[in-house]
């Protein structure tokens, strides 16, 4: 027990000097962690303006298991009680333990800031605690955007849509987010904060989404308010609605209605298109959420964004949409900046068909952000046909640096991964077919040393004519076919004649009439190499000229 422990002055770092920290023991006689479940009714806004925060709890106590997994079970003020409670959050790829004690802001003996419709409960009040402390004290938390709070809870990763971008079926595409484990908030915009519209919504406020019902003459949404009051008075009302007499007892017992104002109302779906702009979706990542089909997700930690990472993305199998009359894969691309809030860099993404280096100068990205955003996330959706691309995170200003993770969703198990990985990840395993005395004969063909500053040129080398390689390796075999040999020389830049194009035949084919993938890059090493001597000029990889003295020099040395 711990009724004994005396209240303390709260300080500026976390609270108004006016308020006095006490344990539950001091605010209630029996206090409890969780009555009866955590719910979405155990979450009502106090002076704090985080409701940003609060919609994401309301909606993150829909699903058990993701709740179990941030307010941890086996917590009490009895059997075991401490005076210490643990939390945990999702932190940049990672999840992150918080423990704190369990005094609460208080005033004239009420809790000042997040509180539960029971006054006996205490989860929800400590959970904002420990997020303050992750986010650096309660005055941290005034203002805020939902899909940083929901990341943060969940992991998932965040879209933000304009109503005005909805698909046309927005009931549909609501109900398969929802099907899927989605978290959705949602807000309108278009008015000063603390102002209603006509029909009682907050503007720039938080709510969250938590179900929807498709009845024989309207579409219903189910709509929470983080503050616990101040519901929909427009049609389907659940205070004095009368469209409800429509509806049986029995119906309205089905679907949860509730005539009383807790701040959860349900309004037809028009009506939630017309008095709601803006929503933010989380989308879940890992399976036992209870989600049909959570989505399948690739994680890259990335250092440097002046360095331009790129990410190659494999899409294997399209999605399994029978509405969908394309063959396609939908996937989402995230980028995060790590240890950003509300200054972040500006960043954008860019999709491109896997290309060679001077084509990604050259060709628009196939998909793009419109825009760079200064959130801590940033995220696009995309629906490209079964293939191999190149995503490129980018920043507004040239040379800024900064750490980030970049995130691919995918509907079925594709393929993404740092570029930078490809000589010794998936491709096949290249690098298993490079052995040492092959490696040796690329350095001996760049005349480099193996100083680090030098070997990068051998490297960016091998990363430019690996590109080329997969560009013509049509059906992955790891292995050009004779016609494709011309075709992936001129792409480098070489300019070859029929008579060359033989001589290569008869010394770098396999007897299948095939080039390796270690004898491609040795066979245009070896190219270059030719080049440079004769023209004593620097390497070149991609911009040879090759004149008509060049083409008989080449004829020459090919078997050298």
């Amino acid at each position: 027990g711990g009724s004994a422990r005396t209240p303390v002055p709260a300080t500026r770092c976390v609270v108004e000097m006016s308020y006095l920290l006490y344990p539950p023991q001091e605010i209630c006689h029996f206090p409890q962690f969780i009555v009866d479940g955590a719910t979405r009714m155990d979450v009502c806004q106090g002076e704090l303006n985080d409701c940003w925060f609060l919609s994401a709890v309301a909606s993150l106590s829909l699903y058990e298991s993701l709740m179990e997994r941030v307010v941890p079970h086996g917590q009490s003020f009895q059997e075991g009680y401490t005076g210490c409670f643990v939390f945990q959050f999702w932190q940049y790829g990672e999840w992150q333990k918080v423990k704190i004690d369990d005094f609460l802001p208080t005033i004239d003996g009420q809790l000042v800031y997040l509180k539960s419709s029971v006054k006996e409960e205490f989860w929800s009040s400590l959970l904002e605690k420990a997020y303050a402390k992750l986010k650096g004290g309660y005055q941290a938390l005034n203002m805020g955007f939902p899909h940083e709070a929901m990341v943060d809870m969940t992991g998932g990763v965040t879209e933000m849509f304009s109503f005005t971008d909805l698909p046309r079926d927005a009931g549909h595409f609501l109900r398969n987010l929802l099907k899927k484990g989605a978290l959705i908030n949602c807000a309108n915009v278009q008015g000063p904060v603390g102002k209603r519209n006509k029909f009682g919504i907050l503007f720039k406020h938080a709510y969250s989404v938590t179900k929807t019902v498709s009845g024989e003459v309207v579409e219903l949404v189910r709509v929470h308010n983080p503050w616990g009051k101040a519901e929909w008075e427009g049609p389907w009302s659940d205070i004095n609605g009368p469209e409800w007499n429509q509806v049986s007892a029995e119906q309205q017992q089905r679907v949860g209605r509730v005539r009383q104002e807790d701040g959860e109302f349900w309004m037809a779906l028009t009506d939630f298109c017309r008095n709601f702009d803006q929503m933010e979706v989380c989308h879940l990542t890992e399976s036992g959420m209870g989600a049909v089909k959570p989505w399948e997700c690739a994680l890259h930690h990335g250092t440097k964004y002046w360095q331009n990472p790129q990410f190659h993305l494999t899409l294997l199998e399209e999605d399994d949409d029978p509405s969908d009359p394309e063959q396609t894969c939908t996937f989402l691309v995230a980028v995060m900046q790590k240890h950003q809030r509300l200054s972040g860099i500006q960043l954008a993404i860019n999709v491109h068909h896997y290309l060679t280096y001077l084509d990604l100068n050259l060709r628009r990205p196939l998909i793009s952000l419109d825009y760079y955003s200064p959130y801590r996330e940033v995220v696009i959706r995309g629906r490209l046909p079964p293939g191999h691309y190149i995503i490129i995170p980018s920043t507004f200003e040239a040379n800024q640096e900064g750490e980030f993770i970049l995130r691919v969703l995918t509907e079925k198990g594709n393929i993404s991964m740092s570029v930078r990985h490809l000589i010794g990840g998936t491709l096949a395993g290249s690098e298993k077919r490079l052995c040492l005395e092959q490696c040796k004969s690329f350095v001996v063909l760049m005349d480099v040393s193996l100083l680090l500053a030098r070997w990068q040129a051998v490297f960016d080398a091998l990363i430019c004519l690996q590109d080329i390689f997969v560009q013509f390796d049509k059906n992955k075999s790891w292995s050009l076919d004779y016609t494709e040999i011309l075709p992936a020389l001129k792409v480098a830049g070489l300019q070859v004649d029929e008579f060359l194009i033989q001589l290569i035949g008869q010394r770098y084919t396999e007897p299948d009439m095939t080039v390796s993938y270690p004898g491609f890059l040795y066979l245009l090493l070896k190219l270059n190499s030719m080049i440079r001597k004769k023209e004593k000029s620097a390497f070149l990889v991609l911009t040879v000229f090759c004149k008509y003295l060049v083409l008989q020099w080449l004829h020459l040395t090919m078997y050298n």
